[in-house]
């Protein structure tokens, strides 16, 4: 049925040529796309395995689904030093057009992939449709999410805001401590035949490939594809020797990231980077676990608005700011894998909502109040940064899109917190998609859906006025449509996330009305 992977070190099925992790493509330019698959050239080639010899593969582009026309080709090799892996990036194409892609390797083909470019610098663009998801792990349920945004076609390109992947082991990790789909190894990923199989397991899923093979992605990650967690010095599901180094681990991960994801990303490189859709938005992906200080998790001493610790690094903030600033497009858009808005926890919660929402958040407590550590919260010098560049520069229409908590919010991000909104302003608006399958405050705190959180949800929202929205519970994505007028965010919930069949519905609608840098509800 749709949607469950085979397992990436499963029994041979036959000798020769497969193409059975499918096909996708990212990063869309206006004059090129990056494309991607994994060719299986034999049957001890699984992926991790480092064996199998090198093999050629074509690559097409063309105009049409019969690939009559053909606008782009070319041929690359690949091997075990890359685990099968196939990247290519054809240039010349034409902005804004639809394109059909496939590849061929020892007689076989690829499945047929449809893409998307991005319009001209400049041009005028009157609508752009985005699906943003975060999130998505596979032992907590199915992914009919991505097949739902994959049977829109409406979508110019989904936005994957981080954690596409997750490393625990069978058991760790799961729903409402069910393991629906049990994680292939077994264990927990330290090693990079552990994160080769992982991602080769997540590209089983046939729901996944369908969304990559009817859209392009802009991909970036958050801690899970390394550890939970992570800085840029270590993690906190990460034991330092017992687990090896810390540098040998991130590295691993990020060669698999490299290797498997549709990226425009080499292992040493920079993750972080800006693309524009003509005159109307631009997208800048952050990378928030590379270079940032460790959380001041379990340090009640630790100052989080010390000058000297940051999210983003100096050269990102740098870049980030200029973006602001120097873009000539309206909408600036950030995918942003954890959440900016400031949140102040009620003093009304019991003991169980307080530990259920710190389970949910990544929060820790520090001199008695609990703290959004793992967020923005906890770098508060870097967040001052950005809305003061954003108040003293008089930038307008910026929207952060964020995933990460496994929850849906829409919110303004005040000048001052304390003083709004009264008397203070927004600099900018937040809207946060909830998780594709893991697990929300209800399933932390063992109740049905839409029960015991509605009052946690009214509780954050009386404590914090900027939030206009909040759904604790949701599992689904979101659907993002970017006019000259406004941008609009749908959240889209399923109905079970653990069942392969799981329809969608519309929830809510909030939007930014230009100009405004506030969220009100869509009617």
């Amino acid at each position: 049925m749709g949607g469950q992977p085979a397992s990436s070190n499963a029994a041979v099925l036959s000798a020769g040529t497969r193409f059975d992790h499918g096909v996708a493509s990212g990063d869309p330019l206006p004059d090129g796309i990056l494309l991607w698959t994994r060719v299986t050239p034999m049957t001890e080639a699984v992926p991790g395995s480092g064996l199998g010899p090198d093999v050629s593969v074509t690559w097409e582009v063309a105009e049409d689904s019969g690939f009559l026309r053909v606008a782009a080709k070319g041929t690359t090799i690949t091997g075990a030093a890359r685990d099968h892996t196939v990247k290519a990036t054809p240039t010349g194409l034409r902005p804004s057009t639809i394109y059909w892609f496939r590849f061929r390797s020892g007689g076989v083909a690829s499945p047929v992939g449809r893409t998307k470019t991005a319009p001209a610098a400049g041009v005028a663009i009157d609508r752009l449709r985005l699906g943003v998801v975060s999130c998505a792990n596979l032992q907590a349920g199915f992914f009919t999410a991505y097949r739902h945004l994959a049977d829109r076609g409406d979508l110019d390109v989904v936005l994957h805001l981080g954690d596409y992947l997750y490393e625990y082991g069978v058991g760790e990790y799961q729903a409402r401590d069910v393991v629906v789909r049990p994680h292939d190894p077994t264990t927990e990923m330290i090693t990079l035949e552990h994160y080769r199989r992982r991602h080769a397991q997540y590209k089983s899923d046939l729901d996944l490939q369908s969304l990559h093979a009817a859209v392009p992605v802009i991909v970036t990650w958050d801690d899970h594809e390394s550890a939970n967690d992570a800085w840029s010095e270590g993690a906190e599901n990460h034991a330092e020797g017992a687990e090896g180094t810390w540098k040998a681990r991130r590295e691993a991960s990020q060669q698999a990231y490299a290797e498997w994801m549709p990226v425009r990303y080499d292992v040493g490189g920079q993750l972080y980077r800006r693309f524009g859709f003509g005159d109307l938005a631009s997208v800048s992906m952050l990378d928030l676990r590379s270079y940032r200080s460790e959380q001041a998790a379990n340090m009640v001493s630790a100052d989080i608005s010390s000058p000297d610790r940051t999210i983003t690094g100096t050269a990102q903030m740098d870049w980030l700011l200029d973006g602001f600033t120097q873009t000539d497009t309206q909408w600036k858009l950030v995918g942003n894998p954890v959440m900016i808005a400031p949140v102040r926890f009620p003093s009304t919660l019991s003991t169980a909502e307080i530990g259920g929402v710190q389970a949910l958040l990544g929060t820790t407590t520090i001199d008695g109040v609990p703290y959004n550590v793992d967020q923005w919260d906890g770098y508060a010098a870097d967040r001052s940064r950005v809305i003061s560049h954003l108040r003293d520069h008089g930038v307008t229409d910026t929207v952060f899109l964020t995933g990460d908590i496994h929850s849906g919010w829409a919110c303004d991000i005040p000048a001052d917190p304390l003083t709004y909104p009264t008397t203070g302003t927004s600099v900018a608006t937040e809207l946060v998609c909830t998780s594709v399958t893991s697990d929300n405050l209800d399933d932390i705190l063992g109740v049905p859906p839409r029960t015991a959180s509605l009052a946690v949800e009214t509780a954050f929202r009386t404590a914090n006025p900027h939030v206009k929205y909040l759904d604790f519970d949701s599992h689904g994505f979101s659907v993002l449509e970017v006019t000259p007028a406004a941008v609009r965010m749908d959240w889209y919930v399923l109905s079970e996330r653990t069942s392969p069949a799981s329809t969608s519905s519309l929830s809510t609608s909030f939007r930014v009305a230009a100009g405004t840098q506030t969220v009100t509800a869509a009617l």
